[in-house]
């Protein structure tokens, strides 16, 4: 098995790293355990700061205390509306170390989206980064009469502003000092004020087919998941992190910052999402999550800076990953790897891999990991053919993020691998829809009996994902229930396979694949803007702006030849005729989009309707 990774980086560690059954258990511990080492990192104009573990405890217990002095009670509720910064993991501690239930919001989402979430979950203190966000809770919070509190993180352009019910962190910090010093041992009882049967997040769904569902998870569900998820996944201190995707989302809560809360592992955080690139070369984690859509941007700008390099490099690279990938699929199939193999590897990763593991930023990497959304086989191949081993594994909002894992040692491409330790997973014999049971499993949603029953019958989790499984209890994800689709014909056809395939292209960022009770496949398709426009400025093609660039000839012909290398790969009844490019480029702020940056399947075919059965006109 040796050639490609040490397997012997992946011991299975039983141990419990850090003891509790709360999170603020958890926390507390760590901070015992690991005082002065240094526990997050964050760059702010340039320059790199760090704070250790007492650092972040005591920032967490002056939140904390604030947040008593403001007068939230134990169970109510706090949200955080803000991107990912060192201040919302220090705020979502101190609402917990006091004792309330802590809620997420994305900071894409409009002030009716704000307005509703606050709503929805009783919000009494809502935290917002700077000035675009607390516009978003001004314009709403006439609407939500449960709110008391709105503090500001970063208070840049809002030194004169005044406002009863606005305070800024520091001040709030302040007056947790105030009150801590006035109120001895009150820190303490709310700290232990929560039990594992208690409330401790909500995290809301993406929204794709109707309005966000609260998802509660216990202290003590997230407890056990982090000590399971750290067999399969296992981390340590010394480990670096790299904190950059929504933590109102379950996975970077439960992967990222909770997951190096029990570990110890060190959590550094990109100065903005445009600049991830750079500070992965940066911080060269040493474990590496991030969606498919990073991964696919890392590919993307490795293939056209080979398109443009000298036919040297371009010739030394070809041979390099041919050579790696001839050791990942030996690797993978578990037979051994000849001697010279080895050595063609070991030059390969000198005349090339070792540079382009560099340029991406995971030459420290000793696994990457995958998930939140479907990812192409091949693409998982070309990391693999890099010498780092990529994991697939597949969880929900309502499984805390975990549910089936490959191993470092066991990778299966394609699969989303055996179930994670301590779950269990089943397929429906009669839907094939995938069943999930465990402690990691919520507790229901919010607000929603009558929904919380139709999801979780008999203890078991209804997934809406339909799969498979094989004799060695790898489990592989076919479709979405609600996406399946039934042509005029009758064929069953399951568009994501098909979707995946397209997206491994450089050139297009997501595709959504139509035809229920059509004659044929078409699909829309959203181009990478920044590779298009680089082939449009090589190849003298004009475009004036991004609508022009979708529409220019030589786009599509581009494109049309990415389709056709798909449409090779699949049966003629599964192959894609038409296809149209989206004409507006797409931020998370736009409807059609989640947070996540997922193209909405059923609201794309709901606003482009004109344009589908303009493809079958034609």
């Amino acid at each position: 098995m040796s050639g490609l990774w040490e397997l012997s980086r992946y011991e299975r560690n039983p141990a419990v790293l850090t003891a509790g059954d709360t999170i603020p258990q958890i926390f507390l511990n760590a901070v015992k355990a690991r005082g002065d080492r240094v526990w997050m990192r964050e760059k702010k104009l340039g320059i790199w700061r760090e704070w250790t573990w007492n650092g972040a405890f005591t920032a967490v217990r002056e939140i904390g205390m604030g947040l008593a002095a403001l007068g939230l009670q134990p169970g109510q509720t706090a949200s955080i509306l803000s991107n990912t910064v060192v201040e919302w993991v220090l705020a979502d501690l101190g609402v917990l170390c006091a004792g309330g239930v802590s809620n997420g919001i994305y900071p894409t989402d409009s002030a009716d989206q704000v307005q509703y979430l606050c709503s929805d979950s009783a919000t009494r203190v809502l935290f917002v980064e700077d000035e675009e966000q607390l516009d978003k809770a001004l314009e709403v919070r006439a609407q939500l009469p449960e709110l008391q509190w709105i503090v500001v993180f970063d208070m840049e352009g809002l030194q004169q502003f005044e406002d009863p019910q606005v305070i800024s962190l520091a001040a709030l910090r302040e007056r947790g000092r105030a009150h801590d010093a006035a109120n001895p041992g009150e820190f303490d009882r709310r700290a232990a004020s929560r039990g594992p049967q208690d409330l401790a997040i909500l995290v809301y769904t993406s929204g794709t087919t109707g309005r966000p569902k609260g998802a509660m998870h216990l202290h003590g569900a997230l407890a056990w998941t982090l000590r399971q998820s750290n067999l399969g996944l296992p981390q340590a201190e010394g480990d670096e992190r790299m904190c950059f995707l929504p933590l109102c989302h379950i996975a970077e809560r439960m992967v990222g910052a909770f997951s190096s809360i029990y570990a110890g592992s060190i959590l550094n955080f990109v100065e903005n999402p445009d600049t991830v690139p750079e500070n992965v070369r940066e911080i060269a984690p040493t474990i590496f999550f991030a969606v498919p859509r990073v991964w696919e941007k890392f590919y993307s700008a490795v293939v056209i800076g080979v398109k443009e390099a000298g036919r040297v490099q371009q010739l030394a690279y070809g041979w390099s990953i041919a050579v790696g990938g001839r050791v990942a699929d030996l690797v993978l199939a578990k037979q051994p790897v000849p001697a010279a193999l080895k050595l063609q590897f070991r030059l390969a990763r000198w005349l090339a891999l070792d540079n382009v593991r560099k340029l991406i930023g995971i030459h420290r990497s000793r696994y990457l990991l995958t998930g939140a959304a479907p990812i192409s086989p091949e693409l998982i191949r070309w990391y693999l053919s890099l010498g780092v081993p990529m994991l697939e594994g597949w969880g929900m909002t309502e499984t805390c993020a975990i549910g089936t894992l490959n191993r470092p040692d066991a990778i299966r491409m394609g699969s989303i691998g055996p179930p994670a330790e301590g779950v269990e997973v089943r397929i429906e014999p009669a839907t094939g829809e995938i069943l999930v049971r465990g402690t990691n499993v919520f507790a229901g949603y919010l607000n929603l009996p009558e929904k919380t029953a139709e999801t979780i019958v008999d203890g078991w989790l209804h997934t809406g994902d339909v799969g498979v499984v094989d004799e060695q209890g790898y489990f592989r994800i076919t479709d979405r229930m609600k996406d399946i689709i039934i042509t005029a014909g009758g064929k069953n056809i399951t568009p994501s396979e098909w979707e995946n395939e397209l997206k491994f292209s450089p050139y297009i960022t997501d595709a959504v694949v139509i035809g229920d009770k059509r004659p044929y496949l078409v699909c829309i398709v959203m181009i990478d803007q920044e590779n298009v426009e680089r082939f449009a400025q090589d190849h003298d093609v004009p475009f004036s702006n991004y609508a022009s660039l979708t529409r220019a000839p030589e786009v599509r012909a581009l494109i049309q030849g990415e389709i056709d290398q798909v449409n090779k790969k699949f049966a003629r009844v599964e192959q894609v005729k038409r296809f149209w490019l989206l004409e507006a480029q797409l931020t998370a702020e736009d409807e059609e989009l989640t947070p996540t940056m997922k193209l909405k399947r059923k609201l794309v075919q709901q606003k482009y309707a004109a344009q589908i059965d303009a493809m079958y006109q034609a």
